[in-house]
């Protein structure tokens, strides 16, 4: 009884002690309204950079890749005799998609 006895007083006084030490946390005036406006900014922001760095350092890495694997495919067309399609294909058109996403991918994101 007595282990009994010292658990519930270990329960009691972590409660009372959770109920005296905390406190409520009020936001002063509208937050959300805060908060939606720090995001139009920064959403501009990141808009900005996409278009001007991440974009342009895709297409570029895409490019070059794309013009390896065309290399190297006509490589082994010289050696082999049979023209392997698929890498540059692929390559090309991930950078027809990667050139043409800044028109579209706003709209489709909502920014």
């Amino acid at each position: 009884m007595n282990r009994f006895k010292k658990t519930v007083i270990l329960i009691l006084t972590t409660a009372m002690l959770c109920v005296f030490l905390s406190s409520a946390a009020y936001g002063a005036g509208k937050v959300s309204a805060a908060i939606e406006s720090t995001w139009k900014d920064a959403a501009a922001q990141i808009k900005d950079i996409t278009n001007k760095v991440i974009f342009p350092a895709v297409d570029l890495v895409l490019a070059i890749l794309f013009f390896v694997k065309l290399a190297t495919s006509y490589f082994e067309y010289k050696k082999h005799g049979q023209f392997e399609f698929t890498g540059p294909a692929i390559l090309f058109f991930g950078l027809i998609f990667s050139l043409t996403a800044p028109l579209y991918i706003w709209q489709i994101l909502n920014l």
